[in-house]
């Protein structure tokens, strides 16, 4: 089953009405997305907790990196440049940091407060080699963005 955004963006928004907590909005959103899709095999926050450090935040899955520097990885080019990193094979992205041998594909989004401050990524690995398309990147982009553009300029 591939991710019925329509439905999806419906649902976290129900979930997530009125809550601006982060951790709690990121907790909420890994645990729906990553039941959402067969091809999400491991679905989770990266935090930035501080200059160019990621820390793991709520995932599903197995185990992850426990810290990713921004210059490391594709979580850490998503960090560094703010842009989606949608990577078709993991083994042929330069310094890719293998947390799961099982994954083969990945995608990971910025993650911005109100502020437009990056407060962390969110990265979707795949046991199936180019699991994702650019369509997955728009519509998981706006999920982030609505439920995340509450989050306070000073949180």
């Amino acid at each position: 089953m591939q991710a019925d955004y329509a439905t999806l963006t419906k649902t976290i928004a129900a979930l997530t009405e009125g809550e601006t907590d982060a951790v709690a909005l990121m907790a909420t959103l890994a645990c729906e997305l990553h039941h959402a899709d067969d091809r999400f095999d491991w679905t989770g926050f990266y935090r930035v907790t501080e200059p160019g450090l990621l820390k793991i935040g709520p995932y599903q899955g197995g185990h992850g990196c426990l810290v990713i520097p921004f210059d490391r990885g594709v979580c850490g080019a998503c960090a560094r440049t703010g842009e989606v990193q949608l990577v078709d094979d993991v083994d042929a992205f330069p310094d890719h940091i293998a947390c799961a041998s099982s994954t083969r594909s990945e995608i990971v989004l910025p993650v911005r407060d109100g502020a437009e401050r990056l407060i962390a990524v969110l990265d979707i690995d795949s046991d199936r080699p180019a699991a994702f398309t650019a369509a997955d990147a728009t519509a998981l982009q706006a999920i982030l963005d609505s439920v995340f553009a509450r989050q306070a300029a000073d949180a």
